[in-house]
């Protein structure tokens, strides 16, 4: 599956989840490290839209036709009082200016994104990709 979008800025709210320790030990086990505390975001639309919607109901967001893409599943916890959700990664690699690198599209089970994928990575791919909002990147899953 291949998605194609243009990069775009978030909230800048993704640091706060994906430094927590729990979360990272579970995506060193999924992509073979740590992950950048951080997520890229990249809109989608048109048929790359179509094969999110499939990840998104694989991941039990939405009903409709299933993704054949192989989930992970990153379980939720609770800390302090504060209740961290599950979320459902999706291996892959990110195309972009400077390369290829090793990534996973992330869909937490509490979202508002729905024509927005989440990617993490191991790096932090702004820099390493030299990406600005605007750019175009391709994510090829496996």
């Amino acid at each position: 599956m291949r998605i194609e979008g243009i990069v775009s800025s978030g909230l800048g709210r993704a640091h706060i989840f994906m430094s927590q320790h729990h979360y990272q030990e579970q995506f060193k086990a999924i992509i073979g490290r740590s992950a950048w505390p951080g997520t890229l975001n990249v809109s989608v639309e048109g048929d790359s839209l179509i094969s999110y919607q499939k990840l998104r109901v694989s991941a039990g967001l939405d009903e409709g036709v299933p993704s054949t893409i192989i989930s992970h599943r990153i379980k939720g916890f609770d800390r302090d009082g504060v209740s961290f959700g599950g979320a459902t990664a999706f291996l892959g690699q990110i195309i972009c200016n400077e390369g290829e690198h090793d990534c996973a599209i992330l869909i937490p089970d509490l979202t508002r994104h729905e024509d927005v994928v989440e990617v993490i990575a191991g790096i932090f791919l702004r820099e390493s990709c030299s990406l600005e909002d605007g750019d175009s990147v391709s994510i090829v899953l496996q």
